[in-house]
């Protein structure tokens, strides 16, 4: 039977990409026409892109904030944490973003599962900037806006009913 810690730390990695509750990112990002990742629906303020890299952007921040033991918080809230334009700057930006996002992703499961003491501050964080709570706020962050894509994608005609 896995101690209580083993589970905690398998649950947390799963929880960055669980849809228990809710569609996971990976199927919220899949299947977007190039035509529509930089549309923004009526009524909407974000078309897809801006959602995929405001996602992107501020996953890889807080995994910068984790493994980064000289980690200097330089980004102004909010524009650094929003791409420029509504739409992927080239063909492949769309592909390139997943792919960091993925990434981004595997590295808070790695922090989930290796970090000694999760419930221990980030070194350059304050005393209640923990691991395990950049976790936490990574997965939540994302559920908050894979629920925006989905009816972003909706709105486009472009969600599979």
């Amino acid at each position: 039977m896995p101690s209580l810690t083993s589970a905690l730390r398998a649950h947390l990695a799963d929880v960055l990409e669980w849809e228990d509750a809710h569609v996971t990112f990976d199927k919220a990002v899949d299947g977007i026409p190039l035509a529509s990742q930089g549309a923004r629906a009526d009524g909407f303020p974000h078309s897809p892109w801006e959602l995929l890299e405001h996602m992107r952007l501020a996953q890889d921040d807080i995994v910068e904030f984790c493994n980064n033991a000289a980690y200097e918080h330089t980004k102004a809230w909010p524009g650094d944490y929003w791409p420029r334009t509504p739409a992927p700057p080239t063909a492949t930006a769309w592909a390139d973003s997943v792919a960091a996002y993925l990434q981004g992703r595997e590295a808070l499961k790695a922090i989930a599962r290796t970090v000694e003491d999760l419930t221990q501050p980030v070194p350059t964080g304050s005393s209640r900037q923990t691991y395990l709570r950049a976790i936490l706020l990574a997965a939540d962050h994302t559920a908050y806006h894979v629920g925006q894509l989905v009816l972003v994608r909706r709105a486009l005609g472009h969600w599979p009913q």
